[in-house]
């Protein structure tokens, strides 16, 4: 029998606050091997142990304040005893981790090919010139566009799915005989994540490396894992074939991960939306779905948007003049009804978000109309606005950049409230207390910060706070986007929840699509600042009519083991830019209507 490339055994990691604290264990006598060639898979939610295992393995915990216990075995030696020196020599040359945001692990003041340079001189005997000679090949290798004159760029002008790109290469500058992806494409759009799971199978082909891959997405899971272990509260529940868990899973908390994923295909013949079932973390068991009533169709719409356009100037030259524009939003147009879910997708940089944004006026939109209760945005003064903005909320990606950290929730709750001058601070706070126990938190918890939540209930809190002036509409800017599976599917049933009993209309912001497909009632896929195609949920997904919508479509991972060996070929193309030159006048653009309400640009 071979060597595994990597041996665990009964590995524990603990931490403590100071020295004169007790060992808190957040992974417990843990077992598992990687072979050559075998991608095994840890999956689990936050806290679950997860990253602290890989952390563990790589030994990049602080000393100080975390103890490692069992073995940890690379190629039959034992990792827990070197020296620091050897330990370094060991990182990158024997195994390598791709970490879950590239931004944040690449320098921003070098360029990338210097960065992926360094690694492999750190390793290997090459001088400068070689260096550059083998990172353009690993460039190529990855599919960076342009790889040679991308050698000098910085960082910041890569895409998410170039920069993660450039990580990959980095970990494999010194052909490692183990790679580490922790979470390597959960910020990442649907089509980018697509091809960072082919190129990881393809280079795992080519090299014979075996991959400790790290996620908590089920459909990732099926696609690229061998085998499959599953952690929670930092132990292990269950580890075998990954089709075998798929297809007999015998631990509860697996199953209820399983039924809790948002399977691409699963409204099919359904016309409303319908809520996700819910892990009950004592039974591991997930509840049923329940459908949400059709939206409720009105004569007048709550929202009218009418060719909005949003343009950002860009300056050059000596004397920084205008050279262009960012074409973000192009001629945006659509209705939202009360009781509707819009949905607004497609990948970074499409203009959802601006779109958003430009209705509330965040960002000035250039030109277009905007109508809330048949009230013109566009020509409200600041003071007529802000009485307005009680129409109309939105709920921000990123909770806890959304709260102030020094602030109780319970007043920043209340403060909408306050702001507005609707009534006093005694009333605020008791309309913030039945807000919070509506989105289902206690009026207990009004005294916390910010930082004393988990990230679902922090979105909570978000939710609570949009809804103290009483809103007709709410904007959803990817609000479940970074949200473990069990916890997005509670802020989605909130959400629905909440739409039913208060009759509120959503524009939902988001690249999930498998998301998209259960909450939405209506669909408008987003590319290059326009909108490409429109219509009811069920036409877009069951009979999509433009290339880009197929493409989306296609490139959702979906859980099901069969598709392991599944390749996308998705062409890999250097990234269109909305950026036009100066006085660049916009073609007249047509939809044709290929159903009642299905429209799709000509």
């Amino acid at each position: 029998m071979t060597t595994p490339v990597l041996s665990v055994r009964q590995l524990t990691t603990s931490f403590r606050a100071d020295p004169w604290s007790p060992w808190k264990s957040v992974v417990r006598n843990l077992d598992f091997d990687v072979a050559a060639g075998e991608t095994l898979a840890i999956v689990g939610e936050s806290g679950s142990g997860k990253s602290v295992t890989s952390l563990s393995v790589m030994r990049l915990l602080a000393a100080r304040t975390s103890r490692i216990e069992g073995s940890v075995k690379l190629n039959g030696r034992e990792l827990t005893t070197l020296s620091e020196p050897e330990m370094r020599r060991v990182r990158g040359s024997e195994v390598s981790m791709i970490f879950q945001e590239p931004m944040t692990s690449l320098n921003p003041m070098m360029t990338i090919g210097d960065q992926v340079a360094e690694a492999l001189r750190c390793h290997l005997d090459i001088g400068a010139a070689e260096a550059r000679r083998e990172v353009i090949k690993l460039f190529e290798k990855v599919r960076i566009p342009n790889a040679k004159d991308r050698y000098d760029a910085h960082p910041h002008k890569l895409s998410g799915g170039q920069r993660q790109r450039v990580m990959i290469a980095m970990a494999l500058a010194a052909r490692p005989k183990l790679l580490i992806a922790d979470e390597p494409t959960t910020a990442l759009d649907v089509t980018i994540q697509g091809q960072v799971l082919d190129l990881i199978k393809e280079l795992q082909a080519d090299t014979g490396m075996g991959v400790l891959f790290i996620t908590h997405d089920m459909g990732v899971v099926a696609e690229i894992a061998d085998r499959t272990l599953v952690m929670l509260r930092g132990d292990k529940v269950e580890d075998g074939p990954t089709a075998e868990v798929f297809a007999g899973a015998h631990h509860p908390y697996t199953r209820a991960l399983l039924s809790a994923v948002p399977r691409l295909g699963s409204m099919a013949l359904r016309d409303t939306p319908a809520t996700f079932g819910l892990i009950d973390r004592d039974t591991g068991s997930a509840g049923p779905e329940v459908p949400v009533p059709a939206a409720r169709a009105e004569q007048a719409p709550v929202l009218e948007v009418r060719n909005l356009r949003t343009r950002f100037p860009v300056r050059g030259g000596a004397l920084a003049r205008v050279t262009g524009a960012v074409h973000a939003v192009e001629g945006v147009s659509f209705t939202l009804q009360l009781g509707e879910t819009l949905a607004l997708v497609g990948e970074s940089g499409c203009g959802k978000s601006t779109t958003g944004r430009s209705i509330l006026r965040l960002t000035e939109p250039d030109d277009g109309e905007v109508l809330v209760q048949g009230v013109a945005m566009q020509s409200l003064s600041e003071s007529e606005l802000r009485r307005a903005r009680r129409a109309i909320q939105m709920v921000f990606q990123d909770p806890f950049a959304s709260l102030n950290p020094r602030v109780p929730i319970g007043t920043t709750v209340a403060e909408p409230y306050v702001e507005q001058k609707l009534g006093s601070t005694d009333e605020a706070r008791a309309k913030a207390a039945a807000l919070l126990e509506r989105v289902g938190l206690s009026r207990d918890m009004m005294g916390r910060l910010p930082h004393e939540f988990s990230g679902g209930q922090r979105q909570r809190i978000c939710i609570a706070r949009a809804l103290m002036l009483d809103p007709k509409i709410i904007i959803a800017d990817e609000a479940v986007s970074a949200l473990d599976v069990s916890i997005k599917a509670q802020v989605c049933n909130l959400l629905m929840e909440l739409q039913q009993s208060l009759g509120l209309a959503y524009i939902f912001i988001s690249h999930d699509m498998a998301v998209v497909e259960r909450v939405s009632h209506r669909v408008a896929v987003m590319y290059m600042g326009e909108i490409v195609e429109i219509g009811p949920r069920r036409a877009v997904f069951e009979a999509p009519q433009h290339p880009y919508t197929r493409q989306l479509i296609a490139a959702v991972p979906v859980p099901d083991p069969a598709r392991r060996t599944l390749r996308r070929n998705q062409q890999v193309e250097e990234l269109k830019s909305p950026f036009r030159p100066k006085g660049f006048v916009p073609p007249q653009r047509q939809y044709r209507e290929v159903a009642p309400g299905h429209l799709v640009l000509a």
